[in-house]
């Protein structure tokens, strides 16, 4: 549910991106916090008694550049745990998460030369990106991004950072998506508006050399998208990056216990991103395979390239949808990031990002069609 972490080039700001992605409170904060959580599903689905954890400090890992380890061990975003009571309040958060990432949005575009171009697809607003070279493999390729921020934040050009950063590290042309959002649009309108562009970029692109990546709701769309077009009968990609996929809203994977306040980008479900998946889902059934993918049936997707981090919230949806990609036997891997909490290897231009992006872009220049 992602957009991008703090930038490497600025110091974190009172209302910083990492609000949204959800280094400790104080221990008097924590009891009533952790209490929320103890309601999630894991210990009363299997009636055994949970295991009591003692309280323990959580060092910054060494093993990770100084960069990463700055990002690391930044304090919980501010505001973690407000959740906005009406439609207002939540737009209000939007329009705060466009603003918060501004700054970062240039310093991409500009570091990398890049050319971002507003337009509609479909009658989406989408955002073609176009890096001052393309690689010779990639010339008849085409990336399509689909954002995250929990299914209502980072509109506008805010949310196209991550299709930005893949179009200057990996030389792609890429179409970021700007679908509409809760509260005024939820399930399935980001669906509806993915599959619409997908629909009129295949007028243009054969398939197989076109991939789909996205992260957090982003990956969740990814997967969604791949199940809707296998439901309607639509030629699929050559592969997908669907990285941190918020693939299951019933919250019912192990790290979602095992990482809460571990992450300190999401920090835990009893905070905004709890709501903001709520309020997307509004009535409809949480296992439905169009909202959680996981419960979907992943025969013939194409190939595949998740990522993730060791302190990632939702690790448990990365690592569980990679497994039932493989039970499917479908070509899929699996890159886990040292100490990276939800979405962190979206952090601009740290060492572990441009590797996190290499590996993608590798991804799919093997498995795209020249």
């Amino acid at each position: 549910m992602s957009q991008f972490p703090i930038s490497a080039l600025e110091k974190p700001i009172a209302f910083s991106r990492r609000l949204f992605l959800g280094s400790s409170l104080a221990a008097a904060v924590l009891p009533s916090v952790a209490k929320a959580d103890e309601a999630a599903p894991s210990s009363a689905a299997t009636g055994l008694a949970p295991r009591l954890i003692p309280a323990r400090e959580l060092p910054v890992p060494k093993t990770v550049s100084p960069e990463l380890q700055a990002v690391i061990g930044a304090p919980y975003p501010l505001g973690w745990n407000d959740v906005p009571q009406d439609s207002t309040g939540w737009k209000d958060l939007a329009f705060k998460s466009a603003a918060s990432v501004a700054n970062s949005i240039t310093a991409i575009r500009d570091h990398f030369s890049l050319k971002v171009e507003q337009t509609t697809m479909a009658g989406v607003p989408v955002f073609v990106i176009t890096p001052e070279e393309i690689a010779p493999n990639n010339r008849d390729r085409l990336l399509v991004h689909i954002h995250g921020g929990g299914y209502v934040l980072f509109p506008g050009e805010a949310g196209a950072g991550e299709g930005m950063m893949m179009a200057g590290y990996g030389k792609f042309r890429v179409v970021s998506i700007d679908y509409r959002m809760a509260p005024d649009f939820p399930f399935p309108a980001a669906l509806d508006d993915v599959t619409a562009v997908w629909r009129v970029l295949l007028a243009s692109y054969e398939p197989s050399k076109m991939g789909i990546f996205g992260t957090s709701a982003g990956g969740a769309l990814t997967l969604s998208t791949i199940l809707r077009a296998k439901s309607e009968g639509l030629p699929l990609p050559g592969a997908i990056a669907p990285a941190s996929p918020c693939a299951d809203l019933t919250w019912s994977g192990d790290s979602v216990m095992a990482n809460a306040y571990v992450d300190n980008a999401l920090v835990s479900r009893s905070g905004w991103v709890g709501a903001a998946a709520a309020l997307y889902a509004g009535t409809h059934d949480l296992t439905d395979p169009e909202l959680s993918p996981l419960f979907g049936d992943f025969s013939g997707f194409p190939p595949a390239i998740l990522t993730s981090g060791t302190r990632d919230l939702i690790l448990s949806d990365t690592v569980r949808t990679h497994r039932k990609l493989r039970q499917a036997r479908v070509n899929a891997v699996l890159q886990i990031f040292e100490g990276e909490s939800h979405a962190q290897f979206l952090t601009p231009f740290v060492p572990e990002t441009q590797e996190s992006f290499g590996e993608i872009a590798h991804f799919f220049d093997a498995h795209l069609a020249s």
